[in-house]
C-alpha cells in the first residue's frame, strides 16, 4: 500500500466531523448553526455542555490516533532501524487527518480547529509529551473555563516541553512542533480577539450548558 494512498485516507478520516455526528444524532441540531459555527470540540463544550464535549473530544483524538497507526501497514516503517522514516510519515499521516478535521470533503469543508485530532496524532507517536500537554490543557481549561485558551497554552507548551525537558534531538519534528504552535496560534485569532476583550464564552465543567446561537 503506497505512502500516497495512506495520507488520503488519513485525510478521509480526520474529515468525519464527530462534532456534526454527535449534535445531529443526540441532540437534533447542527453544531454549525450554533455558537461560534465550529464543527468542533470547543464550541461542542460551548453549546451543548461538558458531557458532550468531552465525547467529541475523545472521537476527535481517535482520529489522530488512528490515522499515525496507518503507518504500521506498511512493512517498511515496521522495521526499527527506520523509526526517524516512521516517525516523519506518520508525522505526514497526522497532518493530513488534522486537514480532513478542518476542511472534511464529508462536511462541505466546515470543519474544527483540529487541536484535539493534533493532540491525537502526538498521543500516539510520543506519549509522554502529549500526556503532559494534555495536563497543560486540563489545568488551564479548570483554572480559567475556556477552551480556546487552553488550547492555545497547550499548543505553546508542546515545542516547550519537546526541546527542554525531552530534549529531542530530530530537527524535523521540532520544526514540526513550532509549526504546530504557531498554527493554533493563527486558528485561535478570533477567540484571541474575543480573550482579550473579554467576550469569549466560558464553558460549564459541571452543568449543561444552554444551546446560545451568536
Amino acid at each position: 500500500m503506497s505512502e500516497v494512498l495512506l495520507i488520503l485516507i488519513a485525510y478521509l478520516i480526520g474529515s468525519v466531523s464527530n462534532a456534526v455526528w454527535v449534535s445531529k444524532h443526540f441532540f437534533r441540531i447542527d453544531i454549525r448553526e450554533y455558537g461560534s459555527g465550529n464543527a468542533g470540540a470547543t464550541n461542542t463544550f460551548r453549546v451543548l455542555g461538558p458531557a458532550a464535549g468531552t465525547f467529541v473530544m475523545i472521537l476527535d483524538m481517535l482520529k489522530g490516533i488512528l490515522a499515525v497507526q496507518l503507518a504500521l501497514l506498511i512493512p517498511f516503517y515496521v522495521s526499527p532501524d527506520h523509526i526517524t522514516q516512521l516517525i516523519n510519515f506518520q508525522i505526514g499521516l497526522g497532518i493530513s487527518a488534522v486537514v480532513g478535521h478542518i476542511f472534511p470533503i464529508w462536511f462541505e469543508f466546515r470543519g474544527g480547529k483540529g487541536v484535539a485530532t493534533l493532540f491525537g496524532m502526538v498521543l500516539a507517536i510520543q506519549p509522554l509529551v502529549a500526556l503532559c500537554c494534555v495536563f497543560v490543557f486540563l489545568l488551564m481549561l479548570f483554572l480559567t473555563r475556556y477552551v480556546s485558551l487552553s488550547s492555545i497554552v497547550a499548543s505553546i507548551a508542546f515545542p516547550l516541553l519537546l526541546v527542554f525537558i525531552f530534549r529531542e534531538r530530530e530537527l524535523y519534528y521540532k520544526l514540526f512542533a513550532i509549526s504546530i504552535a504557531l498554527m493554533v496560534i493563527l486558528t485561535h485569532q478570533k477567540n484571541i480577539t474575543r480573550l482579550l476583550s473579554g467576550s469569549e464564552n466560558k464553558v460549564p465543567l459541571f452543568r449543561r450548558h444552554r444551546r446560545d446561537r451568536d
